[in-house]
């Protein structure tokens, strides 16, 4: 039996997190082709999901599409009936795009085989694993975030 030492372990860690990223990816991808979406709209939705509502402008820098893209990424949410776009009441010319009532249940059924995985999966460690892993998942999120306003602030 082999001994890790911090180093190999330190290595062994950032790969696997690489690879989480690039294989989620990959799922994501594939899960929007077979939803008949493209990667930009199922991103606007998880965008919208997250936060309940956006303006057209708002999810064109977020998806990082013109707002002529914008305008057509929506129009096919909307025809799909994921999205409503409802008036701003804040600006009389504005629009706000929120999640349809039924898209939530709609993406949910999409997702259930992968949401099953993947409680089958975290349920398999121990409490104090669990604490390491969300531990681990939460600081990479903030630091994402730290980097994606470093970018952003340098713009």
């Amino acid at each position: 039996m082999t001994t890790s030492t911090k180093a190999d372990l330190k290595k062994r860690a950032l790969k696997a997190v690489a690879e989480y990223g690039v294989h989620l990816t990959l799922f994501r991808n594939a899960m929007s082709e077979w939803a008949g979406l493209n990667v930009t709209d199922m991103e606007c939705l998880r965008f919208l999901f997250l936060k309940g509502v956006a303006t057209p402008s708002e999810l064109a820098r977020q998806t990082g599409l013109t707002s002529g893209a914008a305008t057509a990424m929506l129009d096919r949410l909307e025809k799909a009936n994921l999205i409503e776009r409802r008036p701003n009441p804040n600006d009389r010319r504005g629009t706000l795009i929120t999640p349809a009532e039924s898209a939530a249940e709609k993406v949910r059924s999409w997702f259930e085989s992968a949401r099953n995985a993947q409680d089958e999966l975290i349920s398999s460690y121990s409490e104090s694993e669990l604490e390491i892993i969300s531990d681990a998942f939460e600081r990479f999120t903030k630091l994402w975030d730290q980097e994606r306003e470093k970018l952003q602030s340098d713009q």
